[in-house]
C-alpha cells in the first residue's frame, strides 16, 4: 500500500465500509415456524380432566384382580398437531402386599410419561422382567414372565391404542402361509376328544419371539403357528 501525504488539515473523516451484496432474486423456503405448537414435558401443568382407560390384570398368582388406569393428555388440541400422550399411571388391588412397590412403580412411570420425548422404551423393559419364582401362562398358551412384564404388555396395548405404538403384523404371504401350514398340520394330528378345545396343537412349544406355545415341526422347521417366526426364515 503506497503512502499518501496530507496537506490539509482533516476536519472530518468517515469510515468507508464495504458496499453490501444484492440479495438474491431466488425465492427464499418458508419457515416451519412451531412456536404455537405444545410438546410433552414436565413443566406441563396437569388439567382439570384427562381421558383414561383402565385394564384388568387377572394373574394365578395373585387372588385378587390388578386394574391398571392410564390417564392421557390431549396436546394443542383442535388443531393439526394434535397430540394425545400418556400422563400418569395408577395400579389399584385388594392385594396390599405390594403396596410400596406399586406406588413406586407408578410414580416412576407417571415421571417417565411427563418428561417428555420417547417413552416407548418403558415397553420393552417392562416386559423384560422376569419372576425368580417362575412367571405363568395367560388363557392361550402365551407365557407371561412376571407381573410386571404384563404391565408392559398393557402399557404396550395402550400406547398402541393411542398411535404411539404400531401394531405388528405379518404381511399377507407370511399370514396365508401360516394359515395353510396350521391347517395342514391340525389336519394332520387332528384330535378325537370332542370335548378339549385347544388354541393351538397340544404338545406345541414355546415361541421366543411372541412367548406363545405356537411352535410346531414343519416340513422339518421349526414354525410358530402364532406370529410366523420360523428357524429357517
Amino acid at each position: 500500500m503506497a503512502n499518501i501525504k496530507i496537506e490539509k488539515k482533516i476536519a472530518k473523516y468517515r469510515v468507508q465500509k464495504p458496499e453490501p451484496k444484492p440479495e438474491s432474486s431466488a425465492p427464499k423456503e418458508p419457515l416451519k415456524t412451531q412456536a404455537n405448537v405444545i410438546w410433552m414435558h414436565e413443566k406441563l401443568e396437569r388439567p382439570e380432566v384427562l381421558i383414561g382407560s383402565t385394564y384388568k390384570i387377572k394373574t394365578p398368582v395373585s387372588e385378587h384382580a390388578m386394574y391398571v388406569t392410564i390417564n392421557d393428555i390431549v396436546l394443542n388440541e383442535g388443531t393439526q398437531h394434535e397430540l394425545r400422550r400418556p400422563f400418569e399411571v395408577f395400579i389399584n388391588s385388594k392385594n396390599l402386599d405390594h403396596f410400596q412397590w406399586i406406588v413406586a412403580l407408578t410414580r416412576v412411570i407417571s415421571a417417565v410419561f411427563r418428561k417428555g420425548g420417547d417413552t416407548t422404551f418403558l415397553v420393552d423393559e417392562l416386559k423384560a422382567v422376569f419372576d425368580p419364582r417362575g412367571g405363568y401362562w395367560q388363557p392361550g398358551g402365551k407365557f407371561m414372565p412376571s407381573t410386571i412384564a404384563e404391565l408392559g404388555y398393557v402399557i404396550e396395548r395402550h400406547l398402541q391404542s393411542i398411535g404411539l405404538l404400531k401394531k405388528p403384523e405379518m404381511d399377507e404371504h407370511l399370514r396365508k402361509l401360516v394359515t395353510e401350514k396350521r391347517a395342514e398340520f391340525e389336519a394332520r394330528t387332528k384330535q378325537t376328544d370332542a370335548f378339549s378345545e385347544s388354541v393351538f396343537p397340544d404338545g406345541a412349544q414355546l415361541c421366543p419371539k411372541c412367548s406363545t406355545a405356537a411352535v410346531v415341526l414343519m416340513d422339518g422347521c421349526q414354525t410358530c403357528l402364532n406370529c410366523g417366526d420360523s428357524k429357517c426364515g
